[in-house]
């Protein structure tokens, strides 16, 4: 069976666009793929972490994996730190990768921000690790949002140039998984930015452990216009909170947008707002619940980690022997 890896970092609440860019997907693959899915707490402490928030945080994604609907038993859930191969595997990508291609990643022109010179070698370098977290387990597709596409063509350059140096055909190039509506999900205050839990609005995000209220009151004064809403997807010109609306609705209802508006188009917002409220209730309600009362057994929360990390070890271990005896080091 074809292998699935992606993994989420534990950096602050998750949010709507998390759920629907990447852990609903997680849960739908695992019937067609054995699936891999990490908590990465060594991408978070690329910048400062308090040690006590990170262990939360961790908890906290787990627990989201979880109450979304993906089964421990059936995937690997675990965070990476339990496993070394990654660390192992990405010091041989550090020396494989190369400066150039580090250079061109906009992400860390985007988190580096004008203090560059101040950033970590591991936030310039963590692509790397990212093309290890994959490789680690020869995965042969990731999930990924628009954002991360560059990324994963990285390990596909790192793949191939490792086979190629060591005139090996050891790592698959591995293939991205686009699926789905709205895998971009913007901020419910401005349409123009994608939704972030360093958003200082908490009316910008619906986070998956907000109740009914919370995520009722998110909607109803998340920023629109005055027009009705477009029948046609060309009708969102200089209207980008309407258009995210309407993919969110669309991903929540698992409808394409053409289907939406079909069924919404004229219609004014404070109606269209109501009929969200509704669909987002009705999905996420139940994920936050359960979120909360997993939260509450962080003793159950720890043993999934720490089975999934030996199960992920079993996997990547023969892996990296193997990789070791071709590039002619010592175990």
């Amino acid at each position: 069976m074809e292998r699935i890896f992606s993994g989420v970092q534990p950096t602050g609440d998750l949010h709507l666009g998390n759920y629907l860019g990447a852990i609903r997907n997680f849960v739908r693959l695992q019937d067609d793929y054995d699936c891999v899915y990490c908590v990465v707490d060594l991408h978070a402490i690329t910048v400062w972490q308090d040690p006590d928030e990170l262990r939360r945080s961790i908890r906290e994604v787990t627990a989201a994996f979880i109450a979304a609907g993906i089964d421990p038993k059936k995937s690997i859930v675990f965070n990476q730190s339990r496993n070394p191969n990654h660390a192992e595997l990405a010091w041989v990508f550090n020396c494989v990768a190369r400066l150039g291609w580090l250079n061109r990643m906009t992400q860390f022109k985007e988190k580096a921000g004008k203090n560059r010179e101040n950033a970590s070698v591991g936030l310039y370098a963590y692509p790397n690790l990212m093309a290890a977290d994959i490789l680690a387990y020869k995965a042969t597709h990731v999930p990924v949002g628009e954002d991360q596409k560059q990324h994963l063509e990285l390990c596909r350059d790192i793949a191939q140039k490792f086979n190629n140096d060591y005139g090996a055909d050891f790592f698959p190039i591995t293939e991205p998984l686009i699926l789905g509506e709205a895998t971009r999900v913007m901020s419910l205050r401005d349409g123009t930015k994608k939704m972030s839990k360093s958003d200082p609005s908490k009316l910008s995000r619906i986070n998956l452990t907000d109740g009914p209220d919370d995520i009722a009151q998110k909607i109803r004064k998340a920023r629109t216009d005055s027009a009705p809403l477009p029948s046609e997807p060309g009708g969102f010109e200089g209207r980008p909170e309407a258009e995210n609306l309407i993919g969110i609705y669309a991903a929540l209802s698992d409808l394409n947008r053409d289907a939406v508006l079909s069924e919404v188009g004229g219609m004014m917002f404070a109606d269209f707002k109501a009929r969200l409220i509704d669909k987002a209730v009705e999905v996420l309600g139940p994920i936050g619940l359960e979120m909360q009362r997993l939260l509450g057994d962080s003793d159950y929360i720890d043993s999934v980690l720490s089975d999934g990390g030996a199960r992920a070890r079993a996997i990547s271990q023969p892996i990296l022997d193997d990789l070791y005896d071709i590039v002619g080091l010592a175990r």
